[in-house]
């Protein structure tokens, strides 16, 4: 979760650190700091609990000497509250070594133990300044930097990114990592290191991620990557397709309110250069033929919004396939010894692509001799290099926590691998390819239709229901998945009591919940596809009603036969059965926003959540 920035080069690094710092703030965290070297050769620390907002005004008032080698972080408490002390970077060898770090260190009790019995004090409660200490007794012994941060990341167990840099040695910052992400920027003249891309891509484009127990040693010539035995390691380089300005407010009143906006964008982004003669052909899985041919199963990994895509992916991914789907949370996955082998191809959804769970289950079915794809939202991010094949979104950055943008750009890129799969096998004519194609085209202008017709309205009621307790969400077939997912942005956002249904359970318990004034969602099917389905859930509507619940419907244009017993109806434009939760899940994005605004929440960074979960 915590944000990690490291710099070498001409300029001053204090501006950098922290300009990169602010843009990893969508990561979540409770204290920051920086730590450079001056230009007399004197490391200077600064770190303070609360938002970066705090340090910022604490080196106004109390300025601290600039240098060219620098590291920040920000960090989110899990060894030790958020405070001055426990913030980061932690000090070590006589105060010369600074250390940065993200993740879990495991084995940080018996390590601190080791170094308590040789007479090493300590200033936190943190496992990163274990870390630090047993950095600073092996600078000790070899006296290089690299050389002592090798033999510590040897002995650390858990999930880490570690960044250090010593006095003696100016002009170097090193890390390392195991299962939590760090990436390098290339200057000219200058070089950096960070937690995400948009540490520093407002200074460079060009981008390395580095692998799995890896170090980097970066100075302002270049940058050497080894494994953790020293060996050379070759990395390859890739460009960051989005620009500073792409994670900016831009004028907006939140990042949410942003990427709500550019939902229509993210859909047409991730079906770009993928559509051809009415027919879906993706160029990432060109050469894989053979193994989508092979497989006799598929099974959807991922966590929270993800999995609800995975959800709604599944209905297309059987419908086009006709192979047997099972969506399942990827912390459940692998411990319960999952039945899966070489004909099984596992699908991991995960915006950042360093999803903890989800990193550990699409480990756990590789070593089973499955087959891996992973649809993700971030270059070089750690889930797609584990994986045997990737889908990327091109959602653009999303820096809200809960996500939006990313979420319909995720079913997108789950139907155009459904299209693409049924048409290697064989399951899907021409026609009936060409007629989805067209379907899929069809969204973003259609989801940009429902923002104009409907998000002044939906925000008005949502700022009328600010004193809500609880809302219910109703849906069927593919609606149930939206149902959750709009319940989800709901509790994520304004921190009230939500929970989505599949409208059929109704009857089997969750009507006992009904009571008059009840607020509860309903998304509509269309008639146009299931007469019968509708009529189902009309009659779910007319049930709750009797009850006195106050009932919000989502409904295609022109369906009248909700009219009668809905208190609210929210459009949206007509659109084959399929492709409705596309739709259909806009208004939930919005009433989750509006709702969250009216009670004057921040949207974009709610209490006890972080963008990036890396760690289980």
């Amino acid at each position: 979760m915590c944000g990690i920035v490291g710099y070498v080069g001409p300029r001053d690094s204090q501006a950098i650190l922290l300009s990169g710092l602010a843009r990893l703030e969508y990561r979540g965290y409770d204290s920051a700091g920086i730590a450079v070297i001056d230009g007399d050769g004197d490391l200077n620390l600064r770190k303070r609990a609360g938002k970066l907002q705090v340090l910022r005004d604490d080196l106004v008032a109390h300025p601290m000497n600039d240098g060219t080698t620098g590291i920040g972080h920000t960090r989110w408490a899990t060894h030790g509250g958020p405070t001055d002390a426990n913030a980061h970077p932690h000090l070590a060898d006589d105060d010369k070594l600074a250390v940065i770090h993200n993740g879990i260190i495991e084995n940080f009790a018996e390590l601190k133990d080791e170094l308590l019995a040789q007479g090493f004090t300590f200033r936190s409660e943190t496992d990163t300044e274990v870390a630090a200490v047993l950095l600073g007794r092996e600078y000790g012994v070899t006296g290089d930097l690299v050389t002592a941060f090798r033999n510590v990341a040897s002995r650390l167990e858990g999930a880490f990114t570690l960044l250090a840099m010593h006095r003696d040695e100016p002009g170097l910052v090193v890390g390392a990592r195991r299962n939590s992400p760090l990436v390098i920027g290339l200057g000219e003249g200058e070089n950096f290191l960070g937690s995400d891309v948009a540490a520093f891509v407002e200074h460079t484009r060009n981008a390395l991620a580095i692998g799995q127990d890896e170090i980097v040693a970066i100075t302002p010539a270049g940058v050497e990557v080894t494994d953790f035995s020293g060996a050379s390691v070759e990395v390859e380089p890739f460009e960051v397709v989005w620009d500073a300005a792409a994670a900016e407010k831009g004028g907006w009143p939140s990042f949410m309110a942003k990427e709500v906006s550019e939902e229509p964008e993210a859909v047409a982004n991730t079906l770009r250069g993928r559509l051809k003669d009415d027919a879906v052909e993706i160029p990432e899985l060109h050469g894989l033929d053979e193994l989508f041919a092979g497989i006799n199963r598929i099974i959807v990994i991922a966590c929270g919004t993800a999995a609800y895509a995975g959800m709604v992916g599944k209905y297309a991914l059987e419908e086009w396939t006709r192979l047997p789907v099972d969506v399942e949370l990827a912390h459940e996955f692998r411990y319960r010894n999952p039945v899966i082998g070489p004909q099984t191809l596992v699908v991991s959804i995960s915006q950042s692509g360093e999803t903890m769970d989800t990193l550990m289950a699409v480990k756990y079915a590789r070593e089973h001799g499955a087959k891996t794809l992973s649809i993700c939202n971030t270059q070089g991010a750690t889930i797609p290099r584990e994986s045997d094949a990737i889908v990327y979104t091109h959602a653009g950055p999303e820096v809200a926590v809960a996500s939006t943008k990313a979420f319909v750009a995720q079913i997108t890129a789950l139907y155009l691998l459904a299209l693409h799969v049924g048409r290697i096998r064989g399951e899907l004519s021409a026609a009936e390819q060409a007629v989805n194609v067209r379907e899929l085209e069809a969204v973003p202008e259609k989801i940009s239709r429902i923002l104009e017709a409907e998000q002044q309205h939906i925000e008005q009621f949502a700022g009328w229901m600010a004193d809500t307790r609880s809302v219910l969400f109703l849906g069927r077939h593919v609606g149930y998945p939206i149902a959750l997912e709009g319940a989800l942005k709901l509790k994520e956002i304004s921190y009230i009591h939500a929970e989505g249904f599949a409208a059929g359970e109704l009857k089997h318990g969750p009507i006992a919940l009904i009571e008059p004034g009840q607020p509860v969602f309903v998304i509509v099917p269309s008639p146009r596809h299931s007469a019968e389905l509708q009529k189902k859930v009309v009659s779910n509507i007319q049930e709750i009603r009797a009850r006195g619940a106050r009932v919000i419907v989502i409904a295609e244009e022109g369906d009248a036969a909700v009219l009668p017993f809905a208190d609210e109806v929210l459009r949206i434009p007509l659109a084959d059965a399929l492709f409705e939760p596309l739709l259909a899940v806009v208004p939930l994005h919005i009433f989750a926003m509006g709702l969250a605004n009216a009670k004057g929440l921040d949207v974009d960074q709610p209490r006890n959540l972080a963008k990036s979960v890396t760690v289980e």
